[in-house]
């Protein structure tokens, strides 16, 4: 593939709902690009951008997927992100390497919380925005349906400029808005027509909507506007371009991809109204949040972004970046700021789908591909040593649903953490660690399809299965009350015997670790002894009296016992230390504490009542109530983390998947007796 100047350079995001037609409509982009010599099908898991084997197998699209093509003189590259809500944050890399965002929706379902995430997350990056209704040739599509459903929840910027004719399930043409001029399509033959009767209302009433929003565009055109005055098409699409560019406009078209009906207005579309990365009005921004002047200039100061990091089979690790200013050549070198490393760059590819055309550059404004980087990862810029520039991280979602990992096989430990480690690097919406307390590998991610698709990667790349099961919750003891209990250790069978004795007290102490005293007066408790004492009761600390939990908030103080000349020892006293902590806690009102999070969950308004009530059913309590506008409200409340397993998939459910949340451990508290029955009696027939 040619290199291209950056102002006939177009960078674009794919977004929407799941099986609105996403990848098919990439597959008839490339196509009609003659980028790609048939029009493969999702179904027959012959597309270019799902190529991984669990896309195939599933029928989905799983990861982003870099497509560019040639579109009259200009490089297109297109990046197909999957739509379903567990896999989410492939959207969020794809857009930083973007100008601009297609989101698609299906003409049968219209807007849908897919697209309108996808909306969320072009307006918060800044991004122009043009939507493609897909599927209008199917029976219960209606174009003009699904463009009021977007005007009533994302505003007046939606304008349509195409309106797609149909008659019988077939679509034979379309309306012009701009030119206001009919056509009939067959094959790659146009004729001008008449605009159908039945079309005229509904097409002066786009085409008016369409002329508020030019007008909008300047006070000249407004004026223009007010006196009645028809606007030139000249000054119809100069208009258009200044207003997509600035997202005030969002052109509306409509097809079908399959058919590949429609889908070369979008294309042309895309060139004329997206911004070319010169003239992208997104602002780039530093680590520390401020604003970066950045020219997308071959010549200029390099400042890329790796924006996704994947695994191919062959080559090993393989980092997507976008440049930003600057050019990346093959076999150079290059700083990574945030690793403090510098890495070297061996050979550049530009990806479409799998296939890697090897270049010798990546010019500003460009996507392209780098083998074998050590250090960087995901979200990692790269730079030059001398005056290094940062560009801020991406934010990627939080993964918040958890699992805990159990190998199939005996011996498949080391296998199943190198794994999960590689497929973190991959996955910065995928977390794994080891819960040292509980004994159990946890991982972690969007939601329940997101962890079964890792689960089968582990089977598939790594050759090792595994089972999930849900997370132990990390209990903890303490007790309520001071007591004084006795520890003596005496064993005396001939020869060297063993004798340690000593008075305790505990008391609830004001930290969480092990507060340790001694009062010992006349040499009771030898001080060499002493330390053995406390080490004794540092170790008994990490099983509890109840459930077998660690201890917290414990104060002991030594305030008395004896020794034997010649059988005591440090073993002896630890040994006492132990049978004064088990009879001492047992006889302090001992209790179980049970971990509380902190809740922020995001809801549209209208499920308000549903999530206080699901809060209340999980023990929760309520600390506020915040609009924060856009139709939504952020609950804040305090629940057990016990409570908590399957909130992201129950929270998904109550709010077709529109609502969002955070979750944070910030204390303990003490378990109800009801609560601290079960799980005391859980863990009894666990240990037997």
């Amino acid at each position: 593939m040619n290199k291209f100047p950056v102002g006939k350079i177009r960078n674009v995001c794919i977004m929407g709902q799941g099986s609105s037609g996403k990848t098919s409509l990439v597959e008839a982009m490339l196509y009609n690009a003659g980028a790609s010599e048939r029009l493969g099908k999702v179904v027959d898991g012959t597309t270019v951008c799902d190529y991984d084997p669990e896309e195939i197998k599933r029928k989905f699209s799983i990861n982003a997927s870099l497509a560019p093509f040639e579109w009259k003189g200009n490089k297109i590259n297109v990046i197909d992100t999957p739509g379903y809500l567990d896999f989410d944050g492939e959207a969020y890399g794809a857009v930083k390497a973007c100008d601009g965002v297609v989101i698609v929706l299906s003409g049968n379902s219209g807007v849908s919380v897919g697209s309108e995430n996808a909306w969320e997350l072009a307006k918060s990056e800044g991004l122009p925005v043009i939507c493609f209704v897909n599927k209008v040739d199917h029976e219960n599509a209606n174009f003009i349906n699904v463009v009021n459903s977007l005007k009533e929840v994302f505003g007046n910027s939606i304008a349509p400029f195409r309106i797609p004719i149909k008659e019988d399930l077939k679509i034979t043409g379309y309306v012009n808005l701009v030119t206001m001029k009919a056509y009939k399509v067959e094959g790659n033959k146009e004729t001008e027509i008449e605009i159908p009767t039945d079309m005229l209302d509904q097409v002066k009433e786009m085409r008016e909507a369409l002329c508020e929003a030019v007008a909008e565009t300047s006070e000249e055109l407004m004026e223009k506007y007010f006196e009645g005055i028809e606007f030139t098409e000249e000054e119809m699409r100069n208009a258009l371009r200044i207003g997509v560019r600035n997202g005030d406009i969002v052109p509306v078209y409509g097809g079908s991809a399959t058919e590949n009906i429609g889908v070369t207005f979008l294309q042309d579309a895309i060139v004329k109204y997206f911004p070319s990365p010169d003239e992208s009005t997104r602002v780039l921004k530093d680590s520390k949040g401020e604003e970066l002047d950045l020219k997308a200039d071959d010549s200029g100061q390099l400042a890329a972004i790796v924006f996704k990091t994947f695994s191919d089979p062959y080559v090993g690790k393989m980092s997507l970046f976008r440049v930003y200013s600057g050019t990346i050549k093959a076999d150079s070198s290059v700083y990574n700021p945030n690793k403090d490393a510098t890495e070297k760059i061996g050979h550049i590819y530009i990806l479409r789908g799998k296939k890697q055309i090897e270049v010798s550059e990546i010019g500003a404004g460009d996507i392209g591909v780098v083998t074998k980087l050590v250090a960087t990862t995901t979200g990692d810029t790269l730079t030059q040593k001398q005056n290094p520039v940062t560009l801020a991280q991406i934010e990627f979602p939080r993964p918040n649903l958890s699992m805990a990992v159990l190998p199939k096989a005996k011996g498949d430990e080391e296998k199943i953490s190198a794994g999960l480690t590689k497929l973190t690097e991959e996955d910065p919406t995928f977390a794994v660690y080891n819960n040292l307390e509980t004994r159990q590998t946890i991982i972690s991610g969007i939601g329940e399809m997101h962890l079964e698709v890792i689960v089968s990667k582990l089977q598939s790349k790594f050759a090792t299965s595994v089972t999930l099961s849900e997370p132990k919750v990390a209990y903890r003891e303490t007790i309520r009350k001071k007591v004084k209990a006795e520890g003596k250790h005496k064993k005396q069978t001939g020869g060297h015997g063993q004798y340690g004795h000593v008075f305790i007290e505990f008391e609830p102490g004001d930290q969480e670790d092990l507060v340790f005293e001694e009062k010992i007066f006349g040499g009771a408790v030898p001080k060499n002894y002493i330390p053995a004492v406390e080490k004794g009761l540092r170790e008994c600390i990490q099983k509890g009296v109840l459930a077998g939990y660690p201890v917290v908030n414990l104060k002991a103080t030594l305030v008395d016992g004896s020794y034997h000349p010649v059988d005591s020892s440090e073993m002896a006293f630890k040994v006492a230390a132990s049978i004064a902590y088990k009879e001492g806690l047992k006889n302090a009102s001992p209790v179980l504490l049970e971990p509380i999070g902190s809740l922020k969950v995001i809801v549209p308004e209208s499920n308000m009542g549903d999530i206080i009530g699901d809060i209340n059913k999980r023990r929760g309590r309520i600390l506020g109530m915040n609009p924060i506008g856009g139709g939504k409200s952020m609950v804040e409340a305090e629940v057990p983390m016990a409570e908590m397993h399957k909130y992201a998939t129950d929270l998904r459910s109550i709010t077709q998947g529109r609502g969002k949340f955070t979750f944070d451990f910030v204390r303990y508290e003490e378990a109800p007796a009801n609560i601290a029955q079960k799980v005391i009696e859980e863990s009894k027939v666990e240990e037997e």
